[in-house]
Order: structure tokens, then C-alpha cells, then sequence
């Protein structure tokens, strides 16, 4: 996935029209209802509403939303993205709101399986779908001007093409995941709130990298890798976090006294069951992410060998 504005995008204009000022708007307004209720009435709150409202991921979801859409209807027809891949960017950006911003969060700072449901839906299956949607070209192409101008700047470009390197790659995805179950680090991250938001930013934003660099619908050049390098790196990372899983599956001592001092959700779920509910959380899920990339991985391989056969350009 290029960081880099299609060339085939429609001339947008250099300024917000009417349209676009109403849009962002209403986004505004409806996120200063949010924080109001959040705020002053959480008991009023519904299901659907966030447990603590963030103004960062407010905007980022809504925005990239709303950018998105009008990158696809500026897109030529033969641009865009397939109508399963759109979906599956809708799913995506839906699942990561849906656990961050609902009163899911609520539970997820209760329960240690929770919570790892919670970090397996922001690290691998909501950046998944987002990869595999190929819609940062739509995402660009109905950005504003100046995003665009940001996203092509050199050293920006140096920092993302070197976070995309696949040994920083690899070290990057697997290493946070397992840093922020470091039982003392997680307690702190747990308590503190700004290192709370920065353990699950991170989270995000390098599932994102990670899958955009394992699914990359293009061949080598101009991908980073080649195909069954790609393989190798969805398949690398399953095994560390098997083991991990593994071991907090088996542990027989509380290792996240966290959720003891802040009171279990489930008071009937005792400490050492909550613990190997999160570890088959943490070694079920993410290891079928990875034999599904396997498997994505292979379709584009096919369908760029039948490209080149065929003497056309794989997108």
C-alpha cells in the first residue's frame, strides 16, 4: 500500500467547498455531544456510546471515514478498490471504533481476556481488513490538499519506508505485543491514562503497518518484498505469539494483578481462569490472521504471475 497520492485521482480543490465544511461540522458537533454526555451524564450513556470519550480517535475514525468516501467517488471506476475490499475497510474501521469507543471499553479495562480481545481486535483483525481493503489510494485522493503535500514529504516518507523495513517490521509487531503484557509495564499502562492511549495507539497504528506490508496487492517492484517473503512474515510472527499465549495460557499465578485491584467484571471468573481465557485469546485468533494472510498472500501471487502471462500490469 503506497503512502503516495494516485496520479490517477480526479483535481480536487485547493479549498474545502461548502460540502466538506458542513461534513466537518457536523463531525465536530456530534463529537462535542459525545464528550458532553460522556462527561457530565456517563450513566445516561447507551451501550453503543463511548465508556471515555477520545477526541484523537473520534477524528481519526471520522475523518478517514469521511475521506475515504469521497476518495472513492473521485477515483476513476477502474481505480477503486473491489466492492468486497471497500467492505471490508467499512468492517475494519467499524471493529476498531466499535472496541475503543463503546462501553466495550468499560469491560476491557475489567478482564484480562477482554482486554486481550480488545488488543487481538486493534493489532491484527481490524488492521487486517483495513490492509486488505487497498484503500489508502482512496483515502489520499479524497484527503485535503494539505494532507496530501504532508504525506509526500521526504522525511516522512524516509520514517515509513523505514518502520516498513521487514526486519523492523517483524521486531516492531511482535516486540510491542509482547511489551505491553510485561506484567509491570501492563499494570502501569493499565492505571496511567496517557500511557494507556499510547499502548493502544500503538497498537493500531503498527497492526496497520505491519498488514499493509504482508497484504500489498502489487509484486516486487514495486512492493517492498516479493510474495513469499511476504508469506514468510505473516507465518514468522504466528510462532511468538503462540508461545506467548502458551504461557499465560499455562501459568498457574496471577501475572496482571490489575484487574484484581480494580475488581473483576465477573467477579465468578477467578484470576488464573481469566488468565488462560486471554492466553487462548492471544494464541487462537491471531495465528488464523496469519494463515488467512498466508492464504491472501498466495491469491495476489496467482493473480500477478497470471498478469504477467497475460502481458498486463498487476495494480
Amino acid at each position: 500500500m503506497s503512502i503516495s497520492a494516485p496520479a490517477h485521482a480526479a483535481a480536487t480543490p485547493a479549498r474545502p467547498g461548502r460540502g466538506d465544511i458542513a461534513v466537518y461540522g457536523l463531525i465536530a458537533a456530534l463529537g462535542a455531544v459525545l464528550w458532553h454526555v460522556a462527561a457530565r451524564y456517563p450513566a445516561q450513556m447507551p451501550l453503543w456510546g463511548p465508556y471515555e470519550f477520545s477526541w484523537p480517535i473520534w477524528l481519526a475514525v471520522t475523518l478517514s471515514a469521511y475521506w475515504t468516501w469521497r476518495g472513492l467517488a473521485r477515483l476513476a471506476p477502474a481505480a477503486r478498490p473491489a466492492r468486497w475490499r471497500q467492505a471490508a475497510f467499512w468492517a475494519g474501521l467499524v471493529l476498531l471504533y466499535a472496541v475503543t469507543q463503546t462501553q466495550f471499553e468499560y469491560l476491557a479495562q475489567r478482564m484480562f481476556f477482554t482486554n486481550r480481545l480488545q488488543h487481538v481486535a486493534m493489532h491484527h483483525v481490524g488492521p487486517v481488513l483495513i490492509a486488505l481493503s487497498a484503500c489508502g489510494p482512496a483515502l489520499l485522493a479524497g484527503a485535503p490538499a494539505w494532507l496530501r503535500r504532508l504525506v509526500a514529504l521526504r522525511p516522512l516518507r524516509a520514517v515509513y519506508h523505514g518502520l516498513q523495513q521487514p526486519a523492523v517490521a517483524v521486531t516492531l509487531f511482535v516486540g510491542l505485543f509482547f511489551f505491553w503484557l510485561i506484567p509491570p509495564v501492563h499494570f502501569t499502562a493499565m492505571l496511567d491514562p496517557v500511557l494507556y492511549q499510547v499502548m493502544n495507539w500503538s497498537m493500531v497504528l503498527d497492526g496497520i503497518l505491519f498488514w499493509a506490508l504482508v497484504l500489498d496487492t502489487r509484486p516486487a517492484p514495486p512492493a517492498r518484498v516479493g510474495c513469499g517473503f511476504r508469506a514468510a512474515l505473516a507465518v514468522g510472527v504466528m510462532f511468538p505469539q503462540i508461545v506467548l499465549g502458551a504461557l499465560i495460557t499455562f501459568a498457574r499465578v496471577d501475572l496482571f494483578p490489575y484487574y484484581a485491584f480494580c475488581g473483576r467484571y465477573f467477579p465468578s471468573i477467578g484470576a488464573v481462569t481469566d488468565q488462560q481465557i486471554g492466553g487462548i485469546v492471544i494464541w487462537i485468533p491471531p495465528a488464523m490472521m496469519s494463515v488467512l494472510a498466508v492464504l491472501v498472500v498466495v491469491g495476489n501471487m496467482r493473480r500477478a504471475e497470471a498478469a504477467r502471462g497475460g502481458g498486463a500490469t498487476p495494480r
